[in-house]
């Protein structure tokens, strides 16, 4: 979204992304791997750029992670194109501050993208705090803590009181951050884990402002595993919508169903392509959170719709559940028709599915039945397919 200055102060947010991640396991780094069918990179990038007060957000991704952002989302428009971090932290977040130059922000918030359920609170916070000079988000240290030697045996026992857990997103005047950066890299100091640890060194310690504690950094496996059973705890509201669609065959040498085309002797009539597949889906979808359905939101009687690749329709619905803070746990397709055949077509229309509404394929399933030559789809006058979706909202959503 695009925001309105009025008078305050530019806000940047950088986010940083070019890690590799090991200790979480996986095949690709962990700011790429999912919770709950959303990355963390992508998670980051949605709250600070939906965010009133930040302006740009810059990310800065791995040397060979292009093709992997590639992959996320279309991103919002306060979203500048990402940059190639460094072989450190402290060199990655060197070239987003050089690339946000050009956008002259006032302050700058540094985000790890690893941390992906900061709330907007705690964006606004660090926004405030940023204003006035460098400043952290900590969370009080609540477990008892021993200094050990060498052997880990026990020397003394550590004043929590005085201790904190520092987060991101950390905040300062952009001017001051980027001075320090490069006063730190003339130095030929590149060993710097946060930034507030440069303030430290150049005398200029950050002022901690309150963090959370959901606000946690993924870091392991287990971290993954506890992260996605809290969303789902907060989701406790299941629903599930039904969907039918029905098109007559028409002229034409293919047929379109669940957005995958299937070569066939003739085709299917309708207003949009006619995917009988993704209008019921849509219509399940749309059911599930009481949304009227595909008719209400894509009239046929608007010329705009005609012809229209009936993706779109899908990708809206589930944009709406998105919206109200929910999910899509999973779709049944079921396709009521004597020919063509579907068997040989059910994992592309699978996987097109999978890739419209960001699912994983194994939450996707296709079916396919006849009427025992009954009916108008026994004597091949069209096709039909039923639909289910279930859904997952917090508790107390409309």
């Amino acid at each position: 979204m695009s925001h309105a200055r009025s008078d305050r102060p530019k806000t940047a947010a950088l986010i940083v992304a070019a890690g590799r991640g090991v200790r979480a396991g996986g095949d690709v780094p962990k700011q790429y791997r999912p919770v709950l069918g959303r990355c963390a990179l992508a998670r980051s990038l949605a709250l600070f750029a939906g965010h009133p007060e930040v302006d740009v957000v810059q990310p800065v991704i791995g040397e060979a992670d292009g093709p992997l952002y590639a992959q996320l989302a279309d991103p919002a428009p306060a979203v500048l194109a990402p940059v190639t971090g460094g072989a450190t932290r402290q060199a990655s977040v060197r070239a987003g501050l050089a690339a946000l130059a050009a956008h002259a922000p006032d302050v700058v918030l540094i985000h790890d993208a690893a941390r992906p359920f900061a709330s907007d609170a705690l964006v606004s916070r660090a926004i405030a705090a940023g204003r006035l000079g460098p400043a952290v988000p900590g969370v009080p240290v609540t477990d008892t803590i021993k200094a050990v030697d060498g052997a880990e045996k026990i020397e003394s026992t550590v004043d929590r009181t005085r201790l904190r857990a520092v987060q991101t997103p950390q905040a300062f005047p952009f001017a001051l951050i980027q001075d320090l950066h490069a006063r730190a890299a003339a130095a030929g100091r590149d060993d710097f884990t946060d930034d507030a640890a440069l303030a430290e060194w150049a005398g200029l310690p950050a002022t901690v402002f309150a963090g959370e504690p959901g606000n946690i950094k993924l870091t392991t496996p287990e971290d993954f595993t506890s992260s996605e059973a809290r969303l789902l705890a907060a989701l406790a509201d299941v629903r599930t919508g039904s969907g039918f669609d029905v098109h007559a065959f028409g002229d034409g040498d293919h047929v379109i169903l669940g957005g995958h085309v299937i070569p066939h002797n003739r085709g299917l009539a309708g207003h949009s392509d006619a995917d009988v597949v993704l209008h019921a889906l849509t219509d399940a979808v749309l059911g599930a959170i009481g949304s009227g359905d595909i008719g209400f939101h894509f009239p046929p009687s608007d010329p705009k719709w005609k012809g229209a690749s009936s993706d779109q329709f899908l990708a809206h619905a589930i944009s709406l559940v998105k919206e109200r803070g929910g999910l899509v746990a999973h779709l049944d397709a079921t396709v009521i028709c004597e020919a063509p055949k579907i068997g040989p077509h059910r994992e592309a229309m699978r996987a097109a599915i999978a890739r419209i509404t960001g699912l994983p394929v194994e939450r996707v399933s296709v079916k396919a039945t006849t009427t025992e030559q009954l009916g108008f789809a026994g004597r091949r006058e069209g096709i039909a397919a039923l639909a289910s979706a279930t859904v997952r909202l917090p508790w107390g959503s409309p």
